[in-house]
């Protein structure tokens, strides 16, 4: 398995919790930051304009992503632009589609135009892949995020899927492939083995990075002791008879 420190896959945090995102910061390991309406609501942010200049006040020197949350595409770009406009770092979340199906690709291609840096969102084929590519192909550093933790839960190993959009973009330097969503930390070692550009974790599984070429039996003792502590810990009780036991 590669160190964590050979690791050429570039690792983003995912989040809108703003200790979290400092603490972060203060990761050597983490080159650039991913936000979404989502993540922003669970955080409880209520108003996004404040957050966004807030955040960018501390984070300067990392690409950052801010999604627009327009359903119309006028709409959209007039969003990106003012998003865009807050900082040099700020990259632009364009869903891939709007709420009833129809294809981004037209406003893609203008903002990349405006000379917008973009993250494309929810992609999880390889046509979306392929058309997002070309709309972004005369812009701007841009991102394709395809989210193949989604992919996976639906049952499908999001590897072949991965491994060819890391094809598709590969004639546009400028373009960078982020796989979203990751569900477990080996994830991060999967988008290295490919040569996939970046990928987007959760403080949880930024966390899970000490646990890298651990070894499996202090792994498996350390599970022994947490069982064992929680137990303790929970107060847990059986009335048993004590015999002679033949192990």
């Amino acid at each position: 398995m590669t160190d964590v420190a050979n690791l050429k896959t570039k690792i983003f945090a995912d989040g809108a919790d703003k200790a979290g995102m400092l603490d972060m910061y203060s990761n050597p390991l983490i080159q650039g930051f991913t936000t979404n309406p989502t993540l922003m609501r669970k955080a409880g942010v209520t108003d996004y304009e404040a957050f966004s200049l807030d955040i960018l006040s501390v984070i300067k020197d990392r690409p950052i992503s801010f999604e627009v949350f327009s359903d119309d595409f006028n709409e959209m770009y007039a969003q990106a632009l003012k998003i865009a406009s807050s900082g040099e770092n700020v990259y632009i979340k364009i869903p891939v589609t709007n709420t009833q199906g129809e294809p981004a690709y037209p406003l893609i291609r203008e903002l990349a135009h405006s000379g917008v840096k973009q993250n494309v969102t929810a992609l999880m084929t390889l046509d979306q892949v392929r058309d997002v590519t070309f709309a972004l192909a005369e812009g701007p550093s841009s991102y394709v995020s395809v989210f193949a933790g989604r992919i996976a839960d639906t049952g499908r190993d999001p590897l072949g899927i991965m491994s060819a959009a890391v094809e598709l973009l590969r004639p546009y330097p400028h373009l960078e492939l982020i796989w979203a969503s990751p569900r477990e930390l080996l994830n991060v070692f999967q988008a290295d083995a490919i040569g996939c550009h970046i990928i987007t974790v959760t403080n949880d599984i930024i966390k899970k990075l000490n646990n890298v070429n651990k070894d499996l039996h202090e792994f498996s003792l350390d599970t022994v002791k947490m069982f064992r502590d929680d137990a303790v810990k929970a107060g847990f009780s059986l009335h048993t008879e004590l015999t002679e036991s033949s192990l």
